[in-house]
């Protein structure tokens, strides 16, 4: 496994750079949560991306994507995680768009499939719920057979992007208890459906979410996503997928963070002299440089693992999660402390990081869970 980009790689990551730092500057995020804005990203830009073939990198060429890998993908996530662009890749890409790919029918695929390639089409993955705590097999809302389909009633919380989706994939359970890893199934639920009730919330970090309640939403029995009662794998399998590539999204905001912070310690002067040129930030600084390394070391290894389907890639998954939730908390925290007062201030972009490395460990699990993922996988 080669941990450095190729040389296609290198071109798709310089064309993200010059485009996030002309067309996607924090100046715009930080438009979008003061105006309060309807959608909270840009439906223009992410059609743009959708042509540039960004939306569409790892969805099959059938279906009007590039049919490329997540090592892919995590150069643009890494690109947009830089600005903090909150263009709905998780909910749509790496969510939604990824439960299709992998257990939805032929049909499924090719209604939506081509409109999230397109930039056209809004998905998300409702799977969470009230005292789950990252324990995906933890499923209250029930599905009941009836009619020649399926009966939906449960609330489910934090849905990455849920005002603005198409179409949920809801976790359900159709059979076993609450805790069972038998019994889940995932439904194709549009969002106009009659018992479906969308409220938006908005996380400590400005991003979309919401709690979709189902009341008695029926769907046929050909919105089933995978198999009957057997959801539980498939299910894991899309949130390491996603979790990979947030640690890539991650990675680029722990850069720009420390990036922030260097350039504000070199021109920043006490005494006449640039605080950067202090020993005890000299040592602070190769400390956050030191565990940046090791994050997308660990990084890179699993989404190339993912890649190649290999049998340790949800263990590096774990190891990355908990390296990048640990460093791009310590390279954000210390940013605010290197800028002083003034970090403490909106005016300052080094706040937005800080914000965005607490949601971000959050997401998909914190550290102390990824630690003990890693270590129960391990066999400890």
């Amino acid at each position: 496994m080669q941990l450095v980009l190729s040389e296609d790689q290198e071109l798709i990551s310089k064309t993200v750079g010059d485009f996030v730092e002309e067309r996607s500057p924090v100046s715009r995020f930080r438009a979008l949560r003061d105006s309060n804005d309807d959608t909270g990203y840009s439906k223009a830009l992410w059609k743009e991306m959708a042509e540039l073939g960004w939306v569409g990198i790892s969805i099959p060429e059938e279906y009007g994507g590039a049919g490329m890998g997540l090592a892919d993908l995590a150069i643009v996530l890494e690109g947009l995680g830089s600005r903090l662009a909150p263009e709905p890749f998780f909910s749509t890409v790496l969510l939604g768009g990824q439960m299709l790919i992998r257990g939805g029918t032929k049909d499924q695929q090719g209604t939506w499939l081509p409109g999230i390639a397109a930039g056209e089409k809004i998905i998300s993955l409702a799977y969470q719920e009230l005292g789950s705590r990252y324990d995906l097999n933890v499923v209250e809302t029930r599905a009941e057979d009836i009619n020649n389909g399926f009966s939906i009633t449960g609330e489910k919380t934090l849905v990455l992007d849920g005002h603005v989706a198409d179409c949920f994939l809801v976790v359900a359970r159709t059979a076993g208890d609450s805790r069972s890893s038998e019994g889940i199934s995932i439904f194709l639920v549009p969002s106009d459906a009659d018992g479906l009730v969308v409220t938006r919330q908005t996380r400590v970090d400005f991003r979309n979410s919401a709690v979709v309640s189902l009341s008695g939403v029926f769907v046929q029995r050909n919105a089933l996503v995978g198999e009957l009662h057997r959801g539980a794998t498939l299910l894991e399998d899309v949130v390491d997928y996603a979790t990979a590539g947030l640690c890539s999204e991650m990675l680029g905001g722990m850069q720009q963070a420390f990036k922030l912070t260097m350039d504000h310690v070199k021109e920043r002067k006490q005494f006449e002299t640039a605080v950067g040129s202090f020993q005890a930030l000299k040592h602070r600084a190769a400390d956050i440089f030191i565990e940046l390394e090791l994050a997308r070391s660990a990084t890179m290894a699993c989404t190339r693992a993912i890649d190649e389907e290999s049998e340790n890639s949800s263990k590096l998954v774990s190891l990355a999660k908990a390296r990048c939730s640990d460093a791009y908390l310590l390279a954000s925290n210390e940013g605010v402390q290197m800028f002083g007062g003034v970090g403490m201030t909106d005016e300052y972009d080094i706040g937005l990081y800080l914000k965005r490395a607490r949601a971000c460990e959050l997401t998909f699990g914190d550290s102390s869970f990824h630690r003990n993922r890693w270590a129960l996988l391990g066999g400890y």
